[in-house]
């Protein structure tokens, strides 16, 4: 028998499984029969300085608690299996393959990028020599943007499909079984990368099969069905083809050259809302003294010893636009994530442990389809071109490196250029640039009154000591590969099946991997297989 009970407990008391379990005998009324408990639900209320853990307790009696309570998912031998082409080796192209692994059907991904750890090279070459390889960058590669964005595994998306399960998959992989108990799980980009392996090796094993440095080139279509793909190696320049009847297409929000694909095939696509913006860098004991309402430096370093290093969500309406954080990460790393040479873009990453010594999140403004008009030749191509000029700007204010154009927070919303930068995670470095005139007024205006909006609601946010580093361009895909809500397939060309973020329906690790597992069950549904 098991029993379910709520805690509220202090922070010394939650990092205590000798106090958590005389609050867990307190609160049974069974003492004499108690054999165990497992924490199944964590969350801080920092909402005074008072600050509490909420814990969910499965409270057991009368018998064993039970060592696995998630059992491992199973998976067929596919190797003479039906094949599916899966193009991209992110969220939404691994966790496709390790559904279609269950169903009995074979994934066989194309990715452009390197391995995970031939990758690390690339991202060193961004970081210290400033090159990019078109290829292989903290955005293409294995896993994805995923592995070097933070592993944040939160996500509004539940009625999609089973957070729980793409969690149980992750922690079958080698995660963590914290993130099942967090109300915010976080793996950390340090641990992400050997989850990838694993995932990997399970494909591999399980007879599916796997193609790096392979760039799909063209799509084999006739009649509006798909017959198979084109490819091509990026090793030594060979052209394959591959048949099959089912594509999934996985390839993120920033393969450009696939938009182009589809649009230079007239296969349709179409020009969707987005936002771009900055992201902000401050102290992270500044955010901690905000969040967790301490007024000295000694009352942060005590709460810190029971508590993570705080994070914060802020939104707020300015002139009919949203204009809010996103990608938050405590005791972070703001990377460079150009996928081009003469572009910047920034993006923000935590260590499991979040223990650097700033926060940075995105600070983002909606960019609507109207604001577009000077882009319409471009046609569904339009929100691709506007995120692309503003990179190049970006490029050409901070010297032609990857160095960022940066501006100090309280500088921006006054319209000053900051005669001095404050130090920064952002190895490239930063360069001093009126960001406040280097982005287009229905951006900057917005993100000026935002930052003081945000000023009122953190007392202390609004601080000289934070910085801002231009541009936030790849939150989501500036366009949308209409598909079948039903079906998962393209509306013109049956067999081809649209997902993750790439293809507007998604937006981080989670939601991606749902709709990649949802895609491939619509695979199986479509060649006659029962699926529970």
């Amino acid at each position: 028998m098991k029993e379910i009970i709520d805690l509220v407990v202090s922070p010394q008391q939650a990092a205590s499984n000798d106090e958590l379990r005389k609050l867990v005998l307190r609160h049974t009324s069974d003492k004499k029969h108690f054999t165990g408990f497992r924490i199944i639900r964590r969350s801080i209320d920092a909402r005074s300085r008072n600050i509490k853990i909420n814990l969910k307790a499965e409270v057991y009696f009368g018998e064993e608690m039970p060592e696995e309570p998630h059992a491992p998912f199973h998976f067929f031998n596919v190797t003479e299996r039906k094949p599916v082409v899966i193009i991209g080796a992110g969220p939404a192209g691994l966790f496709a393959a390790l559904r279609l692994l269950e169903l009995g059907l074979k994934p066989i991904i194309i990715e452009r990028g390197k391995n995970v750890k031939d990758r690390r090279r690339d991202l060193a070459a961004i970081n210290k020599e400033h090159i990019i390889n078109p290829d292989s960058n903290y955005c293409f590669g294995e896993g994805g943007a995923g592995t070097y964005s933070d592993g944040k595994l939160y996500t509004r998306s539940t009625k999609r499909g089973d957070t729980q399960k793409i969690l149980s998959l992750l922690v079958q992989h080698g995660a963590s079984e914290e993130i099942l108990i967090d109300a915010h799980p976080h793996i950390g980009t340090n641990k992400l990368p050997k989850i990838i392996v694993n995932i990997r090796e399970n494909i591999l094993k399980h007879g599916g099969e796997i193609y790096f440095q392979t760039r799909l080139t063209d799509l084999l279509i006739e009649e509006n069905e798909i017959k198979g793909v084109q490819v091509e190696s990026l090793m030594d320049n060979t052209i394959t083809e591959i048949k099959t009847d089912s594509v999934i297409l996985a390839t993120g929000h920033s393969a450009r050259d696939i938009f182009e694909l589809l649009n230079r095939r007239n296969i349709l696509i179409e020009a969707k809302p987005f936002a771009m913006g900055v992201r902000v860098e401050h102290p992270q004991e500044l955010i901690d003294s905000i969040q967790y309402h301490c007024f000295t430096k000694q009352e942060v370093d005590e709460k810190r010893i029971f508590l993570p290093a705080s994070a914060y969500s802020l939104v707020q309406q300015v002139n009919g636009r949203g204009v809010y954080s996103f990608c938050m990460c405590p005791g972070g790393i703001i990377a460079p994530c150009a996928t081009a040479p003469g572009e910047i873009v920034v993006n923000g990453w935590s260590p499991s442990k979040r223990n650097n010594p700033f926060a940075n999140s995105g600070i983002v403004v909606s960019v609507e389809l109207e604001d577009l008009k000077a882009y319409k030749q471009h046609g569904p191509l339009a929100g691709l071109r506007y995120q692309q000029e503003l990179e190049r700007i970006a490029f050409r204010a901070a010297g032609q490196t990857q160095a960022a154009p940066a501006q100090r927070l309280e500088d921006f919303t006054k319209s000053i250029t900051s005669s001095t930068l404050p130090k920064t995670s952002y190895q490239p470095g930063i360069h001093s640039a009126p960001l406040h005139e280097l982005l287009p007024p229905n951006i900057g205006k917005r993100l000026q009154e935002g930052f003081k909006a945000f000023g009122r609601k953190m007392k202390g946010y609004l601080a000289n000591e934070a910085v801002i580093h231009g541009v936030e361009s790849r939150t989501s895909s500036p366009v949308r590969i209409p598909r079948s809500r039903e079906s998962y397939e393209h509306v013109q060309v049956k067999g081809l099946y649209p997902v993750g973020e790439g293809a507007g329906y998604a937006g981080g690790i989670i939601s991606a991997a749902i709709d990649g597992q949802q895609s491939a069950t619509a695979i199986a549904i479509r060649n006659g297989i029962t699926v529970r």
